[in-house]
């Protein structure tokens, strides 16, 4: 499972895993809005890990940044760390 620790949101991290077929499997956000980070992450189980980071990224909450944008962030330092 792979975590990132996150900057400018109440949560403090996400953990996540991706298979090989570039389909997020499992998150789980550490800290944050209990309701809001699970249903972000149920919406995200199951899908392409591009489809996420475009639905995801650049949605704002405070301080320039939100957990959903976040975790789009966390989904592309996945991706460039391996290469996709």
């Amino acid at each position: 499972m792979e975590t990132f620790q996150t900057r400018g949101t109440c949560a403090r991290a996400i953990q996540f895993e991706v298979n090989d077929d570039g389909m997020i499997t499992e998150v789980k956000f550490i800290g944050g809005c209990a309701g809001n980070t699970q249903g972000v992450a149920r919406l995200a189980e199951g899908r392409n890990i591009d489809e996420v980071i475009d639905l995801l990224s650049g949605v704002q909450c405070r301080g320039g940044t939100s957990c959903p944008d976040q975790f789009a962030k966390a989904l592309q330092q996945y991706k460039e760390k391996r290469g996709l």
